[in-house]
């Protein structure tokens, strides 16, 4: 009983001095994100971030194949705490499908812009008023231009289709390839028709394609009739070279413009341009008010729909979406931050500003055409043929079919 007894007050004691300890409240938080461009930029926001929250630890793990990671973690009910995925079909996808938190009524969504926040809602919400993620940084997908080579042939960055056609006409006229095509990535093609379906047929065209009230040979002949327009005043080379080759080229002077967004720019310093890179978006029809920029989310945030960490994950988030932090991190990607009235001190991106603050923006169409259908190698068969009505025809077929699967 003795023995007893003393084995009965050592345990109490023990029990006692861990009482008197303190408790170990740190988290840790798992940030899923997916550029490689910017791990070492999310390294210097999140040792900021744990300097002001000491007991929160972040740790980032970068995926290269970030949405095929998502979708496995998915299956397994392994989410993490805080995620940065490409605002594109796939997000729209997970977020329909209800695993994001709904952000409609949180406060850190105040500053975000409107009309973009209405660009990666679009894509798709779990039910309708809810907002599934927020915008961290924005693009432009417009024309990249050589600002020296327009000057020297007296040209102004056109605000109409016939301008387009006619500098690119003059340029070569003068022994100077207009467009630096790269077809041997057939999503290079992306860039160019995005831009023309963002502004040649009437807004509402995937709701009236998926509504089936309308289709592609209906409405997209301008479109493929221009980017094959396009692409005709590229180099002669064009479908043997690449992306790589492009940037290169592009920054060695070798053409006036370049069909990209401008997550090419930071691609093309690489290679040390000797002259002032402009922007401007591609005028598609002859009236200039009609124009709009296409602009797609580059980094959405979002969190689980329940997240373990609820306090925790939204402090990060929070901190993230500071106007300060977002404007930091797009100065260092040459991206725009999703603020209204977005500051901006490159001058490669002042030719898309206005469209920003002005609002005018669109989506990415491609970004509302499912994964199965192979949009990109498509449009690059049809640059190598010039077959329009089946391109057309080809488009329809495989939405059609996409559309059967799923009804």
């Amino acid at each position: 009983m003795k023995r007893i007894a003393l084995l009965l007050a050592g345990a109490l004691l023990l029990t006692a001095c861990a009482a008197a300890q303190p408790r170990d409240t740190r988290v840790t938080l798992e940030f899923f994100q997916f550029k490689p461009e910017a791990v070492e930029t999310f390294d210097k926001i999140i040792k900021d971030f744990e300097a002001a929250h000491p007991r929160v630890d972040v740790v980032q793990n970068h995926s290269p194949t970030a949405e095929s990671a998502i979708r496995a973690r998915l299956v397994k009910d392994d989410i993490p705490d805080v995620i940065a995925l490409n605002g594109n079909s796939v997000f729209g996808e997970l977020a329909s499908a209800g695993v994001f938190y709904d952000f409609a009524r949180a406060p850190i969504a105040a500053d975000v812009s409107p009309s973009i926040q209405r660009i990666l809602d679009d894509l798709g919400t779990h039910r309708p008023g809810e907002r599934n993620g927020l915008p961290f940084a924005s693009n432009g997908n417009g024309v990249i231009y050589n600002k020296d080579l327009f000057a020297r042939h007296g040209l102004s960055p056109p605000t109409r289709w016939s301008e387009v056609v006619a500098a690119a006409r003059r340029l070569g006229a003068a022994g100077v390839t207009p467009f630096y095509a790269t077809l041997a990535d057939a999503w290079t093609t992306l860039p160019a028709f995005n831009a023309l379906a963002g502004n040649v047929p009437a807004p509402g065209f995937f709701a009236r394609r998926t509504a089936g009230k309308t289709t592609f040979a209906a409405e997209y002949p301008q479109v493929a009739a221009k980017l094959r327009e396009l692409f005709g005043y590229g180099q002669r080379d064009r479908f043997s070279r690449t992306y790589e080759d492009g940037n290169q080229a592009f920054a060695q002077g070798k053409a006036a413009m370049y069909l990209q967004g401008s997550f090419a720019l930071p691609a093309i310093a690489t290679y040390e341009p000797d002259f002032e890179i402009g922007t401007f978006a591609l005028p598609a029809t002859e009236n200039p008010a009609d124009t709009r920029l296409v602009s797609g989310v580059d980094v959405a945030l979002t969190l689980p729909r329940e997240p373990e960490h609820p306090e925790e994950s939204m402090a990060f988030l929070a901190y993230l979406l500071r106007p300060e932090v977002m404007t930091a991190y797009a100065r260092e990607q040459r991206a725009v931050p999703p603020v209204e009235n977005p500051p901006s001190d490159d001058p490669a991106l002042a030719g898309l500003m206005p469209y920003f603050a002005a609002g005018r923006l669109t989506g990415y169409a491609d970004h509302h055409i499912p994964l199965t259908i192979p949009l990109d190698q498509l449009l690059q068969q049809f640059l190598i043929d010039g077959d329009q009505a089946a391109l057309l025809r080809d488009l329809d077929r495989e939405w059609d079919k996409v559309a059967a699967r799923r009804s």
